[in-house]
């Protein structure tokens, strides 16, 4: 039997919340700040304290901020899982926002992680994968190690496409959310982990990019709410394209990160507001069979370890390769102060 070490992958989950989702798709409930955290957050941590997994959790400032709150994100911290940044506001454009916005934006969320959870964050993931060179430029004054907003695949606009037809959004905010889940130039970006080269800015340290994996060669998604996806029509075939993206990635000698979402873990009778999100059709149990099985196939091929720990092991690579900010975002529009869409605190 061999001895060698399994190679090392990484496990994160965007703690989107319910009102999260609802603003994202054109719902003005979503105002009044609905949470299913108190449902969620114990049944994940049994979930993972039962396999032993230890992971990232990325979470919002705005739920951080509240009372209600503050005993479930500290049992995440105490439990061992890393804390880090997935903005304040959680707005998929927050690409178009000013270099002093997006400062706000993680200077606000670091305050309210660090006095609920003790944590100060060293990651950061933009909601709906946004990201720019303002953005990067902030992370690398702000002490960030590592960024884990990029999603290489081109079929981003074909979700952005069927999350319109579901959506109720007016012109306005069809704009605002023109690049959700990224352009099809996002299908040529790394997969594997780099760090940036950003202009004017020089650090001792490099900020690491861990894109969110996606299946080699083809480019098309492998994290879990896709899966689930596809397990509705046969969870065989599920698991199958699982294990043959996991196969690629381990013959490209790639490290797999693999995202989860708060919807991986609930079912059709948990919320109903929330039917319209891919996999919400299915019952809870079935659907925590599946991910038990997806993720019992990971970690018997890979060491999972957090971001933190994953952005530290490529750093130390002296082959990690350098990507210019500036002519990796020259496809945007040119950041500029957006009025946030937030609620009163």
């Amino acid at each position: 039997m061999s001895t060698q070490p399994k190679p090392i992958a990484s496990l994160s989950l965007d703690l989107d919340n319910k009102w999260s989702y609802l603003k994202t798709h054109g719902d003005a409930a979503w105002q009044s700040l609905p949470s299913y955290f108190p449902l969620l957050l114990p049944r994940v941590l049994d979930f993972l304290a039962a396999r032993q997994l230890t992971i990232t959790f990325f979470v919002v400032g705005q739920d951080a901020a509240m009372h209600s709150h503050a005993e479930l994100l500290r049992a995440v911290s105490a439990a061992g899982h890393e804390i880090g940044n997935h903005s304040f506001h959680h707005e998929p454009w927050l690409h178009l926002y000013s270099e002093a916005q997006i400062n706000n934006e993680l200077a606000q969320t670091e305050e309210y992680l660090i006095g609920v959870t003790g944590q100060k964050p060293v990651g950061f993931r933009g909601p709906g994968y946004s990201c720019s060179e303002a953005t990067l430029r902030v992370l690398a004054h702000r002490g960030y190690r590592y960024d884990a907003s990029t999603l290489p695949t081109f079929i981003g606009p074909l979700a952005r496409l069927y999350y319109f037809m579901n959506a109720r959004l007016s012109a306005a905010e069809k704009a605002e959310r023109s690049k959700l889940f990224g352009t099809v130039a996002d299908g040529l970006r790394p997969l594997h982990p780099y760090k940036w080269e950003i202009p004017g800015v020089i650090t001792t340290k490099p900020l690491v990019e861990l894109p969110v994996t996606t299946m080699p060669l083809l480019r098309i998604p492998i994290h879990m709410s896709y899966l689930i996806y596809l397990s509705a029509h046969s969870p065989a075939l599920a698991l199958t394209y699982w294990r043959l993206a996991l196969t690629f990635c381990r013959y490209s000698g790639l490290q797999p990160s693999l995202l989860l979402h708060p919807l991986d873990f609930m079912g059709k009778e948990d919320d109903a507001d929330l039917a319209f999100f891919p996999g919400m059709a299915m019952e809870r149990e079935r659907k925590l069979a599946f991910v038990s099985q997806a993720l019992a196939i990971y970690t018997r091929r890979f060491q999972v370890v957090t971001m933190q720990e994953h952005a530290r092991h490529a750093a130390a690579d002296p082959r990690l390769p350098l990507v210019d900010a500036q002519a990796s975002f020259a496809h945007l529009p040119v950041a500029q102060s957006v009025p946030s869409s937030a609620v009163p605190r």
